[in-house]
């Protein structure tokens, strides 16, 4: 597709003897939402994982902006990503886990850090750290920390998780805002209703592979 900002090539991925990814094939148009929709171990978690270099693919090609991932391109150069597991530190505080993020980059400053952190309605000034936040605020954090840079990629594994129905709608408004900013947006969910609300395009998986796709607009 030639306005495509991620483009999966007959992708592959075996672990330990068993196919977790098989012949996975999808375009994501620049600036669209797209879902990925399956039961637990079709593949949503780890293609979103393949898509941001941190599964290398065992055959197939993944593109992003153009480039393909490899030895010299492992990741995509503007992304920001929500899995489980995203690794924040316990003894830090929300602030303070943005702030140690965004040194590797270099890239922002206190104030769009403070602003991420509001947007998904978490407190800048709030003294409490990581490991004494209930579940939602986890998630709320997690999201913070992928969106403050503005990347032009977003990767989001079931951004809803464990947030009340406030927080939901929330989150949606957010993802919304991201799209009309112009960043290109993937995300699994197992609600239909945040895909059917949220995504330009949805991806049906089944044991590692695409077995059918909805477009809103077709």
């Amino acid at each position: 597709m030639k306005d495509a900002y991620v483009v999966v090539e007959h992708v592959y991925k075996k672990l330990r003897g068993r196919e977790i990814l098989r012949d996975m094939n999808l375009s994501v148009p620049s600036g669209a939402i797209v879902g990925l929709v399956g039961a637990n171990g079709s593949g949503k978690s780890m293609l979103l994982r393949t898509i941001a270099g941190l599964i290398k693919p065992s055959k197939g090609k993944v593109w992003v902006a153009g480039k393909p991932l490899g030895k010299k391109n492992s990741f995509p150069e503007d992304l920001g990503i929500v899995i489980e597991n995203v690794g924040l530190w316990p003894e830090y505080t929300g602030m303070e886990n943005l702030a140690l993020l965004a040194r590797i980059r270099n890239k922002i400053g206190r104030q769009e850090m403070e602003e991420a952190l509001k947007s998904v309605g978490l407190s800048p000034s709030d003294s409490r750290i990581y490991r004494k936040y209930s579940l939602g605020m986890k998630q709320r954090l997690a999201i913070a920390q992928a969106i403050m840079e503005r990347p032009k990629l977003l990767l989001l594994d079931e951004p809803a998780n464990a947030l009340d129905e406030k927080g939901v709608a929330l989150i949606h408004d957010l993802i919304l805002r991201e799209r009309k900013r112009g960043a290109t947006v993937i995300l699994s969910s197992h609600n239909r209703a945040d895909i059917d609300l949220l995504c330009d395009s949805v991806y049906f998986l089944e044991e590692g592979k695409v077995v059918g796709r909805e477009d809103k607009y077709a």
